[in-house]
Parts: structure tokens; sequence; C-alpha cells
């Protein structure tokens, strides 16, 4: 059984839907700890009601960026992650972090990458006026949201679509995205070629 550590910031929606597809066996995995930089997380009264050990880091609370990082990393080594999953995860990860846990590290982003990166993804797409955007699943590197993409989900655009009208959308495919994504991940059935991720059948 693949261990995984999965990195919220906020209510834990996307951590909701991970658990779900455990419970319900589509996803041969186990969430061996869930850490938050923000200790009144409502994603850690989840965790804590399914008995998953919780982590609470607040940046604030340490010297650092480095330090920060450290104790984040020491709590997954600690619980034998093999895979980092960041679920509404609100920091930028350090390239020094990314790359300890090179091609180990997984997102899910409210865009179709590579248009709209960064925050407020929904926002930038209504603003822009596409007709078209969704979610996308990718392995994290140094860059912002600019990793090697695993799946992409796409949903439509409409005229009257606010921000949240859009957000709402999206993360209904968000929740279905994710568990795909691990199920292949956990299944052995990703590989990367530089920027490619094939999926083998």
């Amino acid at each position: 059984m693949h261990k995984i550590g999965v990195l919220v910031s906020g209510r834990g929606s996307n951590l909701q839907a991970i658990m779900d597809r455990i419970a319900d066996g589509y996803l041969p995995l186990e969430i061996a700890v869930v850490i938050s930089d923000k200790p009144d997380a409502f994603a850690l009264e989840r965790a804590q009601k399914a008995d998953i050990k919780t982590v609470a880091v607040e940046r604030k609370a340490c010297a650092s960026k480095e330090e920060f990082e450290a104790k984040i990393n020491a709590a997954l080594e600690a619980e034998g992650c093999e895979l980092v999953v960041l679920a509404g995860f609100m920091r930028i990860l350090s390239a020094d972090f990314v790359n300890k846990w090179q091609h180990k590290i997984i997102n899910i982003h409210p865009a179709l990458l590579p248009s709209f990166p960064g925050l407020h993804g929904q926002k930038q797409a209504v603003d822009y006026g596409v007709k078209f955007s969704g979610c996308t699943v990718h392995f994290v590197d140094a860059g912002t949201d600019s990793g090697p993409i695993i799946l992409q989900k796409v949903v439509p655009v409409m005229d009257d679509d606010t921000e949240d009208t859009l957000a709402d959308r999206i993360l209904v495919q968000e929740h279905i995205a994710m568990p795909e994504a691990l199920k292949l991940w956990a299944e052995g059935k990703l590989t990367i070629e530089g920027r490619k991720v094939k999926v083998k059948a």
C-alpha cells in the first residue's frame, strides 16, 4: 500500500475526495499524514475525523522558509510518504524542496495549464473571455504551475459566469481528476519523458 502525504491550507474538499475514493476501494493508497500551514484549516478536522495523523506547521512560527519546509519534510519522511499531494496548499514550495521530492509532488490547478497559472485561475479565465476552462493535475517543478501535465478536465465557460460559479463547476471536475491521477500513479502507469507524462494502457 503506497503512503501519501497531503498538504492543505483550507477547507479540504479535494482531500475529502481522495479520502472517499480510498474508502470505496478505488484508490489503493493510505494517507499517512495531512499537513497544513494553517492550524484552523477545516481540512485538518476532516482528517482527524477519519483518524488520519495531522500536523500544523505555521510559517510565522518558523524563523525562515527553510525551517518551515524542513518541518514539513520531516513530517512527511517520519510517516514514510512516497508522494506529496498538494490539495489547496496555498504556499509556493522552494526549488530545494521540489528537487528533494522530484517527480514525487502532484498538484491540482483550477485552469487548463499552461493558461492562467498562479492565483485566481478561474477569475483569469472569466476575465479573458475563454470559452472553455477546467482543471489540471500535474507534477510540480520549481516553476509556478509549470510541471509536466498528468491529466486535464474541461468545463465550458458560460456567458454569465462569475469567478465563483466557474470555480464551483471546475471543483466538481477536480474531485474526479485528482483521484484519477493518483490511481494512475499508484498503479505505476505514469512515466515522465521531458515535459510529457506518458500513461501506460
